[in-house]
């Protein structure tokens, strides 16, 4: 199989005589065709289906450096150190596909060493982007020749889709994931945006969302090595060019990695993570080798440190189990540090299109100064952490969806009235448009009320003594950023069933205000402060409806909760 890699690599496709130039990328087919060829000829790599993508062709694992059994080879994974490394997720930004090919023929002319980390690859995650193929989807980027799509079958992007699990993709990402509990994640990109000196930028976990000990560990310790050996590999680094105001100059601001981004949910489950993101104005072949220096660099780096890695781990999973308080919805807040950037000066010309001015990036005017840096984020909302949640067992979708990330549970055989703490939202807002197949709720506000919950057989009653909390507790409590509210799964519960007809209930309304000083008064201020209130016949007795015995008590109420057995009663 050596000389069908070598052949790749110089530039021939293994399916017909047109020839590799340097500025190509294999097909779906191609790509696996290489894979098996690779396991095939040597016992250290291994390739594994590992189910079904929405496309309906699989999504294939590679283990390189494993046990060279399937089962020895994930229980390796798990217990030692291991990188995972997901390449197209985007399929028109395949430099990952080459990069990691070429990292395996290194390896495969080192010697092998087995020294290293196991490494696991997905050669392709979005396999029907890999299969939608063409040469123009991309119009702000430089080759190659042919790429993939960056929606999948659905037309979704996948990575948005790491918290909702809307692709047969994501499920079958998630069994893997889990199957690894890799250390270090590497997701493999082509940026967009502003032009800049630097072909690798890269995405890192916002540090305050991290645990101390992997906090450390990444930004304070790996991070400075990574810039040293991709600088000797003749590529400095830099953080994702994601600037406050079109241009650099005016602020760079750390990525926030929510969940719904495949390195977010890695860092759920304190994997070190990474997004890879080169530039997309640099030649296909100056991004795949920059690709190649940044996972040769991280390798490298995990098989000085495996046990500082393992350590480091092991202290931030204790530090989830004791965390007392769940702290979410971060936001970048507004002081920076200097840093230093390799830039373009930048112009505004008329625009010959528009008349308007428009921005124009001097290559032949770069420049390297400080520039402002806004990398520190913090949580703007806590809660207790319960010793267990609840969740109807009706919300199939939900509990199928925890079940897949390994949470725990155990389901109510019989009928049981507790005194629990169930969510009610009381505000949120949606987007105009769908966002990825959803419309997405943002400003969510929600309060727990406590009350008599009558819990039923097959209900949900989960622990947070578990390894995932972090995980439970981003989709569970609604007003997180990525929760399972916000993407819709209880939107049934927000949908009023019952009202009134005004005539009718005109005589109750009046009499609710004779009898009840108290929402008298209540009504009269709303109606002086609130001036379209006060123009409103219905809002004004929906207002009265609402403080009535007739308004519905789960409008609202979420069928997830929070039980604390010390204060049953």
């Amino acid at each position: 199989m050596k000389h069908l890699l070598f052949a790749f690599l110089l530039g021939w496709t293994f399916t017909s005589n047109a020839q590799w130039d340097g500025n190509t990328s294999p097909t779906y087919p191609e790509l696996i065709e290489i894979y098996e060829g690779l396991a095939a000829e040597h016992p250290e790599i291994e390739l594994y289906n590992m189910g079904p993508s929405d496309y309906g062709l699989p999504i294939y694992l590679v283990f390189v450096n494993a046990a060279q059994d399937s089962l020895d080879s994930f229980l390796k994974a798990r217990s030692g150190t291991t990188v995972l490394i997901n390449n197209a997720i985007h399929p028109g930004e395949p430099d990952g596909i080459n990069a990691c090919l070429i990292w395996i023929n290194d390896w495969i002319e080192n010697g092998k060493p087995a020294d290293i980390p196991t490494v696991a690859i997905i050669p392709a995650y979005n396999v029907g982007g890999m299969m939608n193929r063409s040469s123009t989807s991309r119009a702000n980027q430089v080759g190659p020749e042919e790429y993939g799509f960056r929606g999948n079958a659905q037309n979704l992007d996948l990575n948005r889709d790491f918290i909702k699990m809307d692709s047969k993709n994501m499920w079958t990402f998630a069994q893997i994931y889990h199957a690894l509990e890799p250390d270090v994640f590497i997701d493999t990109h082509v940026s967009n945006g502003a032009d800049y000196q630097y072909t690798m930028t890269y995405i890192a976990s916002v540090r305050e969302r991290m645990a101390p000990s992997l906090a450390h560990l990444m930004h304070d310790e790996m991070i400075p090595r990574l810039h040293e050996l991709s600088s000797e590999k003749g590529f400095d680094l830099t953080p994702y060019v994601h600037t406050r105001n079109s241009v650099p100059e005016k602020g760079i601001e750390v990525f926030d990695d929510l969940p719904r981004y495949a390195m977010g949910y890695a860092s759920l489950f304190n994997a070190i993570s990474f997004t890879t993101e080169t530039h997309m104005l640099k030649p296909f072949p100056q991004r795949v080798q920059a690709t190649h220096a940044f996972l040769t660099s991280t390798i490298d780096w995990m098989t000085e440190n495996k046990e500082v890695i393992e350590l480091n781990r092991e202290e931030a999973k204790e530090w989830d189990m004791n965390m007392s308080k769940f702290y979410y919805n971060y936001q970048l807040q507004n002081d920076s540090v200097p840093m230093l950037f390799k830039g373009y000066e930048h112009s505004y010309p008329k625009s010959k299109v528009t008349g308007e001015p428009r921005l124009k990036y001097h290559r032949d005017k770069p420049f390297e100064k400080e520039v402002p840096y806004f990398n520190h984020y913090a949580a703007q909302d806590s809660m207790e952490i319960p010793p267990y949640f609840f969740v109807g067992g009706q919300c199939e979708e939900v509990i199928d969806r925890l079940i897949a990330n390994n949470v725990l549970m155990r389901f109510a055989d019989t009928e049981e009235r507790i005194y629990a703490s169930q969510f009610r939202i009381t505000s949120f807002k949606d987007g105009n448009q769908p966002y990825e197949g959803h419309f997405l709720h943002r400003n969510v506000d929600c309060e727990l009320e406590e009350m008599y919950v009558s819990v039923k057989p097959g209900d949900a009653i989960i622990p947070m003594n578990q390894a995932n909390r972090r995980f439970i507790l981003s989709v569970l409590v609604p007003d997180a950023p990525d929760s399972y509210f916000a993407w819709n799964y209880f939107d049934s519960y927000v949908q009023q069933k019952e009202y009134f007809s005004a005539y009718v209930f005109e005589d109750v309304a009046a009499k609710m205000l004779e009898e009840d000083a108290h929402l008298k008064k209540e009504f009269e201020v709303k109606k002086q402060s609130d001036p379209e209130f006060a123009k409103s016949t219905w809002a004004q007795l929906y207002f009265l409806y609402q403080r009535s015995p007739y308004y519905e008590p789960t409008h609202n109420l979420l069928p997830v909760g929070t039980i604390n057995p010390v204060e049953q009663r």
